[in-house]
């Protein structure tokens, strides 16, 4: 019972379903459901592409409205950390980062790093659609695979690195989180997305691999780069890891399709 009303916390956490909110939820150890729900998002965006592929959409409108689903399925929560950890990074002073981080006006880099986010997505989205048009499942697995391992970067950062404020939104992921048990719950259905993937599709299986090692690599790499510049992590670097991951790991997807 209490992990099934942690997992219904996470969605309410994670996303802007409003489903969940009038229910008593346990949001402790919610972030171990991360990747889950990022590769529920990726089905429902799958979804929705398919949907309006038979609507006979023009491509480009289409994965626009793709795009803008995905930014309001979380409600701008990652991209809103990816903007907050670029004005902080920008800050020659490292003492003045997470001051920078912590003001909730957004700055020019802020603002670069949303367009430059928005626009690598936006290419990599057009560009999937050709090499899979045919194959409709295809194009659901890399939207859910690339939701699922960003949010599970975010999973290996809080894993892995020491958190920078005694409050704020990731602190409770911190303090709640048991490793490596609660590393699991993400990886093996991430594993079981590209296994599966590889039975169906074997001609793809650059494609699948691509996805468990490109992903893993790029989540790992950019927590890695995020604590490097900062000493730890915060709740923003955790969205920051989310959205770069996905970016990065759709643009890769493109050369492996």
């Amino acid at each position: 019972m209490r992990t099934g009303s942690q997992f219904l916390a996470s969605l309410t956490f994670y996303t802007s379903l409003p489903f969940f909110n009038g229910l008593t939820l346990e949001f402790r150890r919610i972030a171990r459901f991360a990747p889950i729900v990022g590769l529920l998002m990726g089905a429902l965006l799958g979804i929705l592409n398919f949907g309006l592929f038979q609507l006979q959409m023009p491509l480009p409108a289409r994965m626009a409205l793709v795009l803008v689903t995905w930014i309001a399925l979380t409600g701008g929560l990652h991209l809103d950390g990816a903007m907050d950890t670029a004005d902080g990074l920008a800050v020659m002073e490292p003492h003045r980062r997470l001051a920078v981080m912590a003001d909730s006006v957004t700055g020019a880099f802020g603002v670069m790093a949303a367009i430059a986010l928005v626009l690598l997505k936006y290419a990599a989205l057009l560009s999937l659609p050709q090499a899979f048009e045919s194959a409709p499942l295809m194009q659901t697995a890399s939207l859910m695979a690339v939701a699922g391992w960003g949010r599970w970067g975010q999973v290996l950062a809080i894993a892995r690195y020491p958190y920078l404020k005694p409050e704020g939104k990731g602190a409770f992921h911190k303090r709640e989180f048991k490793n490596p048990q609660d590393l699991w719950w993400g990886l093996f259905p991430l594993l079981g997305l590209s296994a599966a993937l590889w039975g169906v599709f074997p001609q793809h299986w650059m494609t699948a691999l691509g996805m468990t090692l490109g992903g893993f690599a790029i989540a790992f790499s950019l927590g890695e780069w995020f604590n490097h510049k900062l000493g730890g992590h915060t709740g923003d670097t955790y969205g920051a890891v989310v959205e770069w991951t996905e970016a990065l790991l759709l643009c890769l997807l493109t050369v492996l399709s």
